[in-house]
């Protein structure tokens, strides 16, 4: 069975954590002196402690807190930047122009900047109307019940080109308006009020309505936007008392918290320690120079980089896609320590790399998947770190490394009839335009490669400036001019485009990606997590890589594959140095009974499992984490307490599918088809669109022996969500049952134009066509299988029989 059938029959599993972002009710600027380092980790359950917990069914959101930190850590505390300022005031001064010093506001005259004198926006049927009083910023808009009502805008989101303004509510969520206001000049289309989903008709029954769960800040924004934050969810009264120390990203936020180098600075000089007081020491181009090497003008890092990489991991925390599993991060640790870093994968990201346009972008991952990174160039290199400013205008940031006399040349360029040429950003680091006015750069620092265009859909620079060329053309335009050989340094594109589409070949193609000692090790473990079938080999040795991302994506690869094979893979992971990998580890391991779990090994999973749970804990204003969690207890034999988490999970959100099909089939393994069915019912009352809810209770129907509505629901998965072949092969499968062999042939049919290479499709419409004596399809779809398992002996015996 293939990865992807796999999946299919998988427990639905939300991720470890979903993507972070917090702040407070109204958000509490803690008094900086008195802050202490705090650590939202490990819950207070001994090494033995954690079945009994789970045999008792108390709630897991019940327990307290103790902290994981050393002591000489936990007695830090954040003092603010205006205590950095007296002995640093060149950085100060950078930093205060910064746009991270204004990443968030109060709302005030000098921050609001929108047009609040009785101005108004329509969208989507509801006039929306932003006006003054008393000096504070109102907006009349609709609330989450639809009606019209008026909201105090308490504070200010980002600088430009747009800012955000954020709500506040009594139960301490704070909600970013989904209508913003354009900060760019007139003339460039700005100052003017517009809907970050131009495209959609946002309602308040739509998840992405201003009030709802996707728009929260105390969520989805403030651990980015503010300095120390604790977002401080009671699960019990689903209110938040989110707390920051510093409204914006001040110098703690990059640091860590100061008071131990505050101490050290106060300290006779005789009696001050090497390490400064400091957590980090972003020292890695220190003495480092950059050079041409002779006869290639190619630039070379006059020192190797190390393997951890301070600063990127720094920056990362905010610049990734992830998700947050602990709020104990300290700088210069890998991203993996606290967060759940967001592998390649089709939903985000393109086949080569690039991220797909309509995802919000995030450069930790394009810049490790780069050259740059590869060859040891880190973010200050370009940026000027308090400012954030490129270090040099245009492409002088470029030529800090790259001789001019070699890149900026016609030769290279191959634009001399163009003026100004283009910049160096143009072609390798194209814009793409996020939240309707955005522009950003990619930071994956890609050679042009039209010809992938050609032969996998991927965008390419070429065509973002001639959009009224083919690809084609453009992939001609590069060969006249460098060659028919393509030097980039992404060379995996054809082997994830293999694996998103089935090919026979994705296999092999992944498994030269993971042994490639020059792949990034973003792209190597994102390749093992793709792998239709687990390599035991490549597995093994990804699970000991100094890369935790690549260790993460060994992990990965194991989804699904039986219990007893499971633990001696996965267990030495439960004690691995970075916490991330622990948790997925007790993840995958929590099917593992614990009578099949090594006695030597038993406190090491109830470690693991305590940090898994403090994850699912952190973030459980989340309907993801609470089934995350959920999951968890299901696979330890918990139903009860499963079925609450599950339950919670649909109480933050009565539309969240995943929770209503796990919990729908927790209710199957205990003979409850008719509960399941009902949870199903409710939910697809708040999501009717849900394709996985209406297979999901087609399925259920099936087993009540309910044959003909179970046909309309399948039916009902498969139009709706055309994406997954598994709908349509089940909904085939049932119309055949059903005496419906030529409809379901051509429900087969229609499903293989998109997925011609899925083995469950094609298998069912051979079946079918020999059933009905249509031998030459037959045929047809037995050769298609063949090339798909050139090995398999019974499809070879039956092509040959077919031919007879």
């Amino acid at each position: 069975m293939t990865k992807g059938s796999r999946k299919s029959h998988r427990r639905q599993k939300a991720p470890a954590t979903a993507r972070p972002e917090q702040a407070r009710s109204p958000p509490v600027q803690r008094s900086a002196p008195t802050l202490r380092w705090r650590t939202a980790a490990l819950l207070a359950i001994g090494s033995g402690a954690l079945f009994l917990l789970l045999a008792s069914g108390l709630s897991w959101f019940k327990t307290s807190d103790t902290s994981s930190q050393p002591a000489s850590v936990a007695e830090l505390s954040f003092v603010g930047s205006q205590a950095c300022s007296g002995c640093h005031q060149a950085e100060t001064g950078l930093w205060q122009s910064s746009q991270h010093r204004h990443a968030m506001d109060h709302a005030t005259d000098a921050s609001v900047h929108g047009d609040f004198n009785d101005a108004a926006f329509e969208y989507a049927g509801t006039r929306s109307r932003f006006f003054r009083k008393d000096r504070k910023f109102f907006v009349e808009t609709d609330g989450p019940d639809g009606k019209l009502a008026t909201f105090e805008v308490k504070y200010t989101f980002g600088v430009e080109p747009l800012k955000q303004y954020l709500i506040e509510f009594p139960d301490g969520r704070i909600q970013a308006l989904s209508v913003a206001w354009d900060t760019r000049p007139k003339d460039q289309g700005g100052q003017r009020w517009f809907h970050l989903y131009p495209d959609a008709a946002v309602t308040s029954s739509d998840p992405l309505h201003w009030t709802r769960l996707n728009q929260n800040w105390n969520f989805m924004c403030a651990e980015c936007h503010s300095t120390d934050v604790h977002k401080n969810y009671d699960a019990a009264k689903d209110r938040f008392a989110t707390s920051f120390s510093e409204i914006s990203v001040g110098c703690e936020a990059c640091h860590g918290a100061g008071s131990r180098h505050i101490a050290w600075a106060h300290q006779k000089p005789a009696a001050r320690g090497p390490d400064k007081g400091l957590l980090v020491r972003f020292d890695e181009r220190a003495g480092i120079t950059w050079s041409a090497e002779a006869g290639t003008l190619t630039p070379k890092r006059s020192a190797p980089a190390a393997t951890l990489r301070k600063e990127v991991e720094t920056c990362g925390r905010c610049h990734a896609r992830r998700g947050q599993l602990s709020e104990d991060w300290v700088p210069g640790k890998p991203l993996s320590e606290t967060h759940r870093v967001s592998l390649l994968d089709r939903q985000h990201f393109r086949a080569d790399g690039q991220m797909r346009d309509d995802e919000e972008t995030y450069n930790y991952a394009p810049f490790k998947q780069s050259k740059m990174f590869a060859k040891g160039v880190t973010c200050s290199d370009c940026h000027d770190p308090h400012s954030a400013a490129l270090k040099a205008p245009g492409d002088g940031v470029c030529a800090q490394c790259h001789a001019p006399s070699k890149y900026d040349s016609a030769a290279h360029r191959q634009h001399a009839n163009v003026s100004p040429p283009p910049g160096c950003a143009s072609c390798h680091m194209p814009e793409r335009r996020y939240m309707v006015v955005d522009r950003r750069h990619d930071h994956g620092f890609r050679i042009p490669r039209p010809d992938l265009s050609v032969q996998l859909g991927t965008p390419n620079a070429c065509n973002d400036c001639h959009r009224d060329k083919p690809a084609a053309w453009a992939a001609q335009q590069i060969e006249t001019w460098f060659g028919p050989e393509r030097h980039g340094f992404q060379t995996y594109a054809g082997a994830f485009h293999a694996a998103w589409t089935d090919a026979p070949d994705a296999q092999a193609l992944l498994a030269v990606v993971v042994g490639s000692s020059d792949a990034p090790g973003i792209v190597r473990a994102s390749a093992l997590a793709e792998m239709p079938a687990p390599d035991a080999d490549l597995t093994r040795r990804a699970l000991s890589d100094p890369d935790p991302l690549v260790r993460l994506g060994a992990l990965d690869a194991l989804e699904g594959i039986p219990a007893d094979q499971l633990w001696t893979l996965a267990s030495p992971q439960l004690t691995d140095p970075v916490r991330g990998v622990r948790i997925r580890a007790a993840e995958l391991l929590a099917s593992v009974p614990p009578s099949r779990q090594p006695t030597a090994d038993r406190s090491k999973f109830t470690q693991a499992a305590a940090e898994f749970v403090a994850a699912q804990k952190l973030n459980a204003d989340r309907p993801d984490a609470r089934t995350a969690l959920g999951n968890f207890l299901a696979r330890q034999a918990s139903a009860a307490e499963a079925q609450a988490e599950y339950r919670a999970a649909l109480r933050l959100d009565p539309s969240f599918s995943p929770a209503a099909i796990n919990l729908s089939d927790l209710y199957r393994q205990l003979g409850r088809d008719s509960d399941g069915e009902r949870v199903l019912r409710e939910t697809l009352s708040n999501s009717g669109q849900s394709a996985s809810l209406h297979h999901a209770l087609g399925l259920v129907l099936v087993r009540e022996r309910r044959a003909s509505e179970a046909l309309d629901e399948l039916r009902q998965a498969a139009e709706l969500d055309p994406s997954q072949p598994r709908y349509a092969y089940v909904y085939a499968v049932g119309l055949n049952s059903s005496g419906r062999r030529d409809d379901a042939l051509a429900v087969l049919r229609t499903s293989l134009q998109a997925h011609p290479n899925d083995h469950d499709t094609l298998s069912a419409a051979l079946a079918l066509s020999r059933e009905k004596g249509d031998s030459a399809s037959a045929l047809g779809y037995a050769e298609r299988l063949s090339r798909l398992m050139p090995s398999n002996r019974e499809i070879e015996d039956l092509i040959k029989q077919l031919k007879r």
